[in-house]
């Protein structure tokens, strides 16, 4: 059961080695799917479908019933049949003779709806976990942009103080020292915005498993590491085997049991009759016996044939618009991750250490007066604006993982030291 649970935890984040006993309660990717698992209705659903499903298969298993009947002739009528003297009494026992072989086409029909069911468990189980991950990356991308706001407060704190310094000394203006005041302000507004967005997405993720209070904290998290993936050849060929295309197999057999139970019905049931009549007059015993069979079946049963067939065309024409459908989602979501995943390096590696030197030599050089407040604000600005650029361009190479991990339904993290063109180990 957890096999995919491992593998898509793998894909979402990277969390940290287990807590001590004794520490604040850290949630995993894993300890989220396992709570889910256990309690989420949805999962709860199958097993009651299954049972429904069971009675079905023993109830199209079942023979036709026989019927016991009593039959009394030549009574409560005129002149000589005016008492029961003269009537007859016949005792029989009734019954359907199935041609065709009707009750085992209903036994693996109701026996391919039960095969199919773990294939749509296995469907919901998929869209549910890539639920919980989406949920939990919304609560880790709320703390992390929670420490981007504080470290936007230490840097705009560096500025208030600096501004102030140059106000006392007399070689700025109080508009500097109010401008960068508001800038902390702002900076601190963010923060403020941050917390509230973690509080609302930890409950948010807490009601998946029932849960009104939150009391977990997320283990460590590095949303930045984006973890190398298969190349889109190799995912595409997963497709096939994904649960929502397998679950037309499991439906053109259903189907084919269908049409296979309307074709039996052109071959008309016997209906057979077998019994013992006392002969008052005499005083005899005779047996007596019937059957019947009804005309015309076969053009009857032509009008259900052509809808089974017309059902599994149908069937086919939903099958290949749904794989159309995948893998051009499939193409869209591998394209945005590769794509999201080189932005994040680049911006890693490149921009930001750079700006991240540039706004040092620009804090030097204000506070040696050699250049203005707004040439340093500028730089703390886009610092802040490309870390958190960064940060939402790695959110969306996650969630596009997680799509592609929910139409797939398979391992996608490449080994340790495995490469991908355009990106650094």
């Amino acid at each position: 059961m957890f096999s995919r649970l491992a593998a898509l935890a793998a894909l979402v984040v990277v969390p940290a080695l287990a807590p001590p006993a004794h520490a604040v309660d850290r949630l995993t990717l894993d300890d989220a799917f396992a709570r889910v698992a256990s309690v989420h209705p949805d999962l709860r659903l199958t097993p009651l479908r299954g049972q429904a499903l069971s009675a079905e298969l023993d109830t199209a298993l079942q023979r036709p019933p026989l019927r016991a009947g009593v039959e009394i002739e030549n009574a409560f009528g005129s002149g000589g049949y005016a008492a029961l003297d003269g009537a007859e009494l016949t005792l029989s026992l009734a019954s359907v003779l199935e041609r065709g072989g009707k009750r085992e086409v209903r036994r693996a029909m109701a026996q391919s709806r039960i095969d199919a069911l773990a294939l749509e468990r296995e469907t919901a189980r998929l869209d549910l976990l890539a639920e919980v991950a989406r949920r939990y990356l919304a609560v880790a991308a709320a703390q992390r942009q929670r420490e981007l706001a504080d470290a936007d407060i230490v840097q705009r704190r560096r500025t208030v103080a600096a501004a102030r310094q140059r106000l006392d000394a007399g070689a700025s203006p109080e508009s500097v020292w109010l401008a960068a005041q508001a800038a902390l302000a702002r900076a601190e507004l963010d923060r403020r915005r941050a917390e509230q967005s973690a509080v609302a997405a930890r409950q948010h993720l807490a009601a998946l498993w029932g849960q009104r209070e939150p009391d977990f904290e997320l283990a460590t998290v590095d949303l930045l590491d984006l973890p190398h993936i298969a190349d889109f050849d190799v995912l595409a060929a997963t497709l096939e085997r994904t649960p929502e295309l397998l679950r037309f197999a499991d439906q053109r057999r259903i189907g084919e049991a269908r049409l296979q139970l309307a074709r039996t019905q052109s071959h008309a049931d016997v209906d057979w009759q077998f019994g013992v009549r006392a002969l008052r007059e005499s005083d005899d015993v005779a047996l007596v016996a019937g059957a019947s069979l009804p005309l015309g079946q076969a053009r009857r049963a032509r009008p259900e044939i052509r809808a089974a067939e017309a059902e599994l065309a149908v069937l086919e024409v939903e099958r290949e618009a749904r794989g159309m459908s995948l893998y051009s989602t499939l193409v869209e979501a591998h394209g945005r991750y590769r794509v999201a995943q080189m932005e994040v390096v680049r911006l890693g590696e490149d921009v930001l250490p750079r700006l991240a030197r540039a706004e040092a030599a620009a804090e030097r050089a204000y506070r040696a007066g050699a250049i203005s407040y707004l040439e340093w604000a500028q730089l703390q600005s886009e610092r802040s604006a490309l870390a958190r650029q960064q940060l939402d361009t790695a959110l969306e190479a996650r969630r596009a993982l997680i799509e592609i991990q929910r139409l797939t339904g398979e391992a996608l993290v490449q080994p340790a030291g495995a490469t991908q063109p355009g990106v650094s180990p």
